[in-house]
């Protein structure tokens, strides 16, 4: 029975002791100076960038609508398909369209028979016309007529009411040449007339086919199969997102930094750790007086449709004004409730330094007040550190 009290007061002698060691080992820890590794405030050339927030739209977007009557016989693409310039989206039933055209055939084909062309070939020349050369033999028989009637007149051989009959002949003939002329030409005429409406057929004809006007995405179907449509009725929105445009607006205190031909980079929340390289292509020559901005527009590539018009993006944009600046490593700042500081070593102790950062710079961090160049600092483990610490220099 006494034997148990004893050792519970060993065991908590020992324990006691135990703790004073480790306590002990821990203010001996805490005396030890801690190593550390400085390095000195860099000058560098900065290139500066602005960082701005755009949005995604479509380079080209368009609404195809029929242009001609008819029922949709069939849909060739639907929501979300990719289509090819020039590719069918809707084709109308064009029966009536065919009939249309092959009588316009028929009557230009019957307009250059009785011009006297034969097959599709070029019409022949005015003269060439059978009523033409027709009238043209009776104009020259009827001028040698009254050129021999005149020869016997001359002579007394012939009366004169033969003379007068062979001039009422020429000029009947004269006037019958000139008339076949004037229905050459009029032929002529409804030739080029039949051609044109033959040609407005077969448009129409191939109208019945709604082709995509660029290559890019089916953005909306609007119509039904078996629908019946008139011309100007929307049938499908179709857009283009390769390349996407970008729209920003710019501060105008940089408007001395930004040009056409900058590049750009765009990241979007759909594509994390992601980064799409553009090109700056326009640059309003206006600033706006709500905003006290200027827009501006990008190219972005998207060959693969991934990027999605209407997309919020965070785009940066690289310019050529380029600054010497003052760099630290990112890892040599303490962030503490809003306020950025380094450590320097005075005597073997750390001392701490507000600072005010600037541009990152990959892995440093411009500094625009607080340091000077050529001061060294703590670049290691800072978060650790605090004011009045005892530091050897490794």
């Amino acid at each position: 029975m006494r034997v148990f009290p004893i050792a519970v007061l060993a065991a908590v002698a020992i324990s006691g002791a135990a703790c004073s060691r480790d306590r002990n080992v821990q203010a001996a820890e805490q005396l030890r100076p801690r190593a550390v590794k400085l390095e000195q405030a860099q000058v560098r050339d900065v290139r500066r960038a602005v960082d701005l927030i755009g949005t995604l739209a479509a380079r080209e977007e368009v609404t195809v609508s029929a242009e001609v009557a008819g029922r949709v016989s069939k849909l060739a693409h639907d929501l979300g398909d990719r289509v090819t310039e020039g590719s069918p989206l809707v084709e109308l039933d064009a029966e009536k369209l065919q009939y249309r055209a092959q009588a316009q055939r028929a009557a230009l084909e019957q307009a250059r028979a009785k011009y006297g062309a034969s097959g599709d070939g070029d019409l022949p020349p005015l003269e060439k016309v059978p009523e033409v050369v027709s009238t043209t033999a009776q104009l020259a028989d009827a001028q040698q007529r009254l050129d021999r009637a005149k020869s016997l007149a001359s002579r007394n051989l012939v009366p004169q009411s033969d003379l007068d009959a062979a001039q009422t002949r020429l000029d009947t003939a004269r006037a019958a040449h000139d008339q076949a002329l004037a229905s050459g030409r009029q032929l002529r005429a409804d030739i080029q007339a039949q051609a044109s409406s033959l040609r407005l057929a077969e448009r129409e004809l191939r109208d019945a086919v709604i082709r995509a006007p660029f290559e890019g995405f089916v953005a909306e179907r609007l119509v039904s199969l078996g629908q019946f449509v008139q011309p100007q009725t929307p049938v499908m929105r179709i857009v283009r997102l390769h390349p996407l445009k970008l729209t920003a607006e710019v501060p105008e205190r940089f408007a001395p930094w930004i040009e056409t031909g900058h590049p750009i980079l765009v990241r979007v929340d759909a594509y994390p750790g992601q980064v799409t390289q553009g090109r700056l292509v326009r640059v309003s020559p206006s600033v706006n007086l709500k905003s006290r901005a200027f827009a501006v527009e990008g190219e972005v590539p998207n060959p693969d449709g991934r990027l999605k018009p209407g997309t919020f993006a965070r785009v940066q944009i690289r310019t050529d004004h380029i600054d010497r600046a003052i760099t630290i490593p990112a890892a040599a700042v303490q962030s503490r409730y809003g306020t950025n500081r380094v450590f320097v070593v005075n005597s073997g102790q750390l001392a701490g330094r507000e600072i005010i950062l600037g541009d990152r710079l990959d892995d440093r961090v411009e500094v625009t007040q607080g340091l000077q160049a050529g001061t060294s600092i703590v670049a290691n483990d800072v978060e650790q550190l605090t004011d009045g610490m005892k530091v050897t220099v490794k």
